[in-house]
C-alpha cells in the first residue's frame, strides 16, 4: 500500500531517525564521490503550480543521484491550467511515475491530489506546511549540533506561515523545543498549537524567543500569493528582524536557519545571514540530501 508525505504526521519518530541515519550515509557517500543507483529504473514528476528554486532543483538532484529520471511540469505548461481537474492529472501522472512531488496552494488540492494518485505523492510546499524543508532543517540541526533532542529552537516572525506550522508538528517528532516570537495576527492556530503542548512556548517579544536558543530561524514575511499584503506585513513585522542584536541573545554556539530565498534587510540582515553563525548554505544543499533518503523510504517501501 503506497504511502504519502504530506505532513509530518506521515512518518514515525522512528522512521525519522532511520531517515537521518540515511540522509548521513548518503551525504558521505556524495562527498566520497561514489556512485548511488538504489532508484535505478524509477521515475519522479514534478508538479509545480508555484514557483521554486531549490525545491525544483534539490528533487531533480536527488533523484538523478540516485540512479533515476525526473520530468517536471508546471501548471502553466500542462492542462491544469486548461482546467484538467486535478484528480485526472494525478491518476494520468501515477500511471508514467513511481513517486509525484506536488508544490501548491490550497492544502484541499494536495489532499485531492494524493487521494487520487496511484503513487506515493510528496508534498514539495503547500499553505499548510513545508515538511521537507523542515526535514532539511533538523537534520542541519542535528549535523552541526547533534541531537535535536532536547535542543531549544526559536522561530521569529511569522510563525502562522507552512514553515511556522510545520516546525510546531515536528515537536511531536523530534522532541526539540519551540519557541514562537510573533505579534497578534502570526500565530499557529490554537488547535495546532494544543496538539504540540508544553513543547511550545509562543511570546509577542522576539528577544524572549531568542535568548538562550540553540537555533534561531526565521523566515520570509510575505509569502507566494501574499504580496498585496506586504506593507501592512513589513510593519507589523518590522521588530522581529533577525539582526546582530537579535541573534547576540541566543547562545554563543547558536545556529541559523532560513529556508530561503531571504529578503535581506527585512526579515534577516546580511550580517546574519552571511556571519559565522549561518548554517543557510548548509541548509540548503541538505534539502538533496534528506530527499535522497525520503524518495529511498517512499519508493522502495
Amino acid at each position: 500500500m503506497k504511502r504519502d508525505f504530506l505532513t509530518l504526521a506521515d512518518r514515525t519518530e522512528t522512521e525519522y531517525q532511520a531517515l537521518f541515519k540515511r540522509t548521513h550515509a548518503l551525504k558521505a557517500s556524495r562527498k566520497r564521490k561514489e556512485v548511488v543507483t538504489t532508484l535505478a529504473g524509477r521515475h519522479l514528476v514534478l508538479v509545480f503550480e508555484k514557483s521554486s528554486t531549490r525545491t525544483h532543483l534539490s528533487f531533480e538532484a536527488a533523484m538523478y543521484q540516485l540512479g533515476g529520471t525526473v520530468t517536471t511540469i508546471t501548471a502553466g505548461s500542462s492542462q491544469i491550467a486548461r482546467g484538467e481537474t486535478i484528480e485526472d492529472t494525478a491518476r494520468v501522472i501515477s500511471g508514467y511515475a513511481d513517486c509525484i512531488m506536488f508544490r501548491t496552494f490550497g492544502d484541499e488540492r494536495l489532499t485531492a491530489f494524493a487521494k487520487a494518485s496511484q503513487v506515493p505523492v510528496i508534498n514539495g510546499l503547500s499553505e499548510g506546511g513545508h515538511p521537507v524543508q523542515v526535514l532539511a532543517d533538523l537534520f542541519t540541526v542535528e549535523e552541526r549540533l547533534g541531537s535535536v533532542k532536547g535542543r531549544t529552537i526559536a522561530f521569529v516572525g511569522d510563525c502562522a506561515s507552512n514553515m511556522g506550522r510545520s516546525f510546531v508538528e515536528a515537536t511531536r517528532f523530534f522532541g526539540f523545543n519551540l519557541r514562537l516570537g510573533c505579534p497578534e495576527g502570526y500565530r499557529p492556530s490554537a488547535e495546532l498549537l494544543a496538539q504540540a503542548g508544553a513543547r511550545v512556548h509562543v511570546t509577542a517579544d522576539a528577544t524572549e524567543a531568542v535568548r538562550g536558543a540553540d537555533v534561531v530561524v526565521t523566515d520570509v514575511w510575505t509569502s507566494m500569493g501574499q504580496e498585496a499584503e506586504s506593507a501592512k506585513r513589513k510593519k507589523e513585522l518590522h521588530d522581529y528582524q533577525l539582526n546582530e542584536a537579535l541573534l547576540a541573545k541566543a547562545n554563543p554556539g547558536a545556529i541559523v536557519l532560513h529556508c530561503l530565498p531571504a529578503h535581506r534587510g527585512e526579515e534577516i540582515t546580511d550580517g546574519v545571514i552571511d556571519g559565522t553563525q549561518s548554517a543557510v548554505w548548509d541548509e540548503a544543499e541538505n534539502r538533496m540530501h534528506v530527499q535522497k533518503a525520503l524518495l529511498e523510504q517512499l519508493i522502495l517501501g
